[in-house]
């Protein structure tokens, strides 16, 4: 495993990817404890499946943006450790299967090579930051949000702010006030704003879907972009510091704006700006000036022999820009699943006679930008080589569904093998629908919500059903959820239960009822005016289980009778904190702080002796008994436990102590400062615990 360090020449990269080796090292020869290596790994983008042994790779694409060399990087990774199977995920990430622990260093290091990273895209970090595909080309836009996408990534990647946090945090951007990368499901969600001439966003907190959706709220009507960082800095500090630590479904940042309510959260937010470690930012956006690159190759002349299936396609799947003269190509891409022997080719199509960028979407399709419109019959035939060139680009016959029991630990029923068959049966039967983007169908194979089936006119929710003998996979079907722009929508009701095999008549009744008798009206007035009871008498034969067949035993895309089997979710990188853990991973921040501090980063110095404090007073509680569900509470509980009983004898309290944080600047003299007295404290309750474990034997 030497080669790959001397082939990256970043040396934080590098680093990263020697300490991820280091640590498989240590928890294959069992010094590492499963649960806290899970974590530990998460945030490198590694991730266990459904199947032993093997991992899912999550590649983080910031707002799914990716090149032709990346394109190709990521192929060849595929083809090398995977199977050569691409899945574009709902944040706009690319994930393989089926990887070998053992191998993910190497594989990294591989990827880097065309500056594609792994790095926090899972565990309780922030997530991939998504935008709107056509940001930049959007012809309702105020401005590009793609730079200030790009430039919270770089800030907050390896940020020591985000990188141990309760839960995971999700960033989007959309591109204009139709809010297409849904701003109200998202931790932090930025809409575009020109105020006065001045640049901005209108900013979203606190939403999210998973079994309890909740919708977020209204941060601030208007940012200046100089403020986004710090904003989204504050609001991070904040939630590492108060998020709910012990009850992971309650760990989520909806759940501790809930708690304490919005103006008690902002309140903190404006107590930490004097810690921040900037007051204003000012993003560059030269890189994204709007300039188009001339093609390398000029595209050949054709002549299409169905000039009826191209102009069918150009209607459904091509998006004019406001770039005069250039268009945008979407492709359909079933499930989200592509192959690396199309992914090169397609690579080699736009380096040679595109602008070199696609972009993965929302919709798990992919958004080619920038082409001519000279060109596009060209592209037409070169697509139709790949096959490529299924129409119903961003329709209602375009269904978004998240892995399932394919791959996915926690999946219950199929989600992609009933999502098959909802297009095949769209396909042959609603062919009118290839063109409509007002009704979105999403599936999710569990109550998590990755395929976000709680917020679409339709949607289908993976369960289990119980004849009396047998268990049958079975679907939740939703209604009424929606997309309602510039931060507002809405989330479907829970209407009924079937057995999963009855999925594509429950389709068949909503649709054929909307066309006889929505009377003009969108799918959501025809909804709401007919009423959730209405639709649950529409479908109710569909739930009579007195007439299963064998048929209904078996889900969709399997061949055997369902057998209900979950296992440990990943999603938010559970950990098992041992008292020994813990006081290394002190040791281990305050070492962070010293090195940051040699760089002269102050600001991440300063962090990082905090969460050496943190760590260092968790372990001691444990070792006592004593659990809290948050920092703040740690600081609290430790004075409780051992500073007013004497038992630690320190100057003043922990919480004096701790939280000078957010009463100085980040400058040099306080790093010193803090950093000492977080060695010193660690010493103090290292001496203790040597001590207590003496008189233990």
């Amino acid at each position: 495993m030497e080669s790959f360090r001397t082939e990256i020449e970043d040396p934080i990269v590098q680093k990263d990817i020697i300490d991820l080796e280091r640590k498989i090292a240590l928890f294959r020869d069992g010094k590492i404890d499963d649960e806290r290596f899970r974590s530990l790994r998460l945030a490198r983008g590694v991730y266990g499946q459904r199947q032993e042994g093997v991992q899912m790779i999550r590649i983080k694409l910031p707002f799914g943006k990716v090149t032709s060399e990346q394109l190709v990087r990521i192929s060849k990774v595929s083809d090398e450790y995977s199977t050569g199977r691409l899945h574009i995920t709902t944040r706009q990430d690319i994930q393989i299967h089926y990887v070998s622990l053992d191998r993910t260093p190497q594989l990294w290091a591989e990827l880097e090579k065309d500056d594609v990273t792994l790095r926090e895209a899972c565990g309780n970090t922030v997530r991939n930051i998504t935008a709107s595909e056509t940001a930049g080309i959007d012809v309702d836009e105020p401005f590009d949000v793609s730079p200030y996408a790009h430039a919270l990534f770089q800030f907050f990647l390896r940020n020591p702010v985000c990188q141990e946090m309760g839960r995971k945090f999700k960033i989007s951007f959309s591109s204009s006030d139709k809010d297409t990368a849904l701003s109200y499901i998202h931790d932090l969600g930025f809409i575009p704003k020109i105020v006065n001439g001045e640049k901005g966003f209108k900013v979203m907190l606190g939403g999210g879907l998973g079994s309890q959706p909740s919708h977020a709220e209204l941060l601030s009507e208007f940012i200046p972009v100089n403020q986004i960082i710090p904003t989204t800095e504050g609001v991070l500090r904040i939630f590492d510091r108060f998020g709910e630590r012990a009850k992971r479904l309650k760990a989520r940042m909806k759940f501790l704006i809930k708690d304490i309510g919005r103006e008690e959260f902002l309140a903190l937010v404006e107590e930490e700006k004097k810690a921040l470690s900037h007051q204003v930012v000012e993003i560059d956006t030269t890189d994204f000036d709007g300039s188009i690159p001339e093609p390398l190759l000029k595209a050949p002349k054709v002549i299409l022999e169905d000039r009826v299936a191209f102009e069918k396609w150009k209607k459904t799947n091509v998006i004019f820009q406001k770039q005069n003269g250039y268009v945008a190509i979407g492709i359909k891409v079933l499930l989200g699943d592509f192959y690396t022997d199309k992914a090169r080719l397609l690579a080699e199509l736009i380096k040679n006679y595109g602008a070199n960028e696609l972009r993965f979407t929302l919709r798990q399709d992919i958004l080619i930008r920038n082409v001519k419109e000279e060109n596009l019959e060209f592209f037409y035939q070169e697509l139709a080589k790949l096959a490529y060139v299924a129409i119903g680009y961003d329709s209602t016959a375009d269904i978004t569904a998240c892995p399932g029991t394919d791959t996915c630990n926690l999946g219950i029923a199929s989600s992609t093998g009933i999502a098959v068959e909802l297009e095949r049966v769209l396909a042959a039967e609603y062919p009118q629908y290839s063109n409509n983007r007002e009704i979105t169908i999403k599936i999710s194979g569990c109550m998590n919500a990755c395929g976000q089936h709680n917020m679409a006119e339709i949607g289908f929710q993976g369960m289990s059903i119980n004849s009396g003998k047998l268990v049958a996979p079975a679907l939740q079907v939703l209604l009424g959820g929606g997309n309602l722009g510039n931060g507002s929508g809405r989330f479907s009701d829970k209407v009924i239960k079937i057995p999963s095999r009855r999925g594509p008549d429950a389709l068949r009744f909503i649709l054929n009822d909307f066309h006889a008798n929505a009377n003009g009206l969108s799918f959501l007035h025809y909804y709401d005016d007919k009423g959730e009871k209405y639709f649950y008498e529409m479908l109710k034969p569909l739930a009579d289980l007195t007439n299963l067949t064998e048929a209904d035993f078996v889900d969709w895309g399997n061949a055997d009778n369902y057998v209900k089997a979950v296992g440990v979710g990943e999603c938010a990188g559970v950990v098992i904190d041992l008292v020994a853990t813990l006081l290394l991973e002190a040791k281990d921040k305050l070492t962070f702080a010293r090195e940051a501090f040699e760089e002269q980063k102050w600001s991440d110095a300063i962090y990082h002796a905090y969460a050496g404090f943190v760590n260092g007073s968790k372990a001691l509680l444990l070792s006592e008994n004593q659990k809290t569900n948050h920092q703040a509470g740690i600081v609290d509980l430790f004075d409780t436990v051992f500073v007013e009983t004497n038992k630690i004898p320190l100057q003043s309290t922990l919480k004096a102590l701790v939280f000078q944080i957010k009463e100085n600047e980040p400058s040099e003299a306080f790093a010193k400062k803090y950093i000492q007295e977080a060695t010193t404290f660690f010493d103090t309750i290292e001496t203790f615990r040597t001590k207590d474990l003496q008189d233990e034997k």
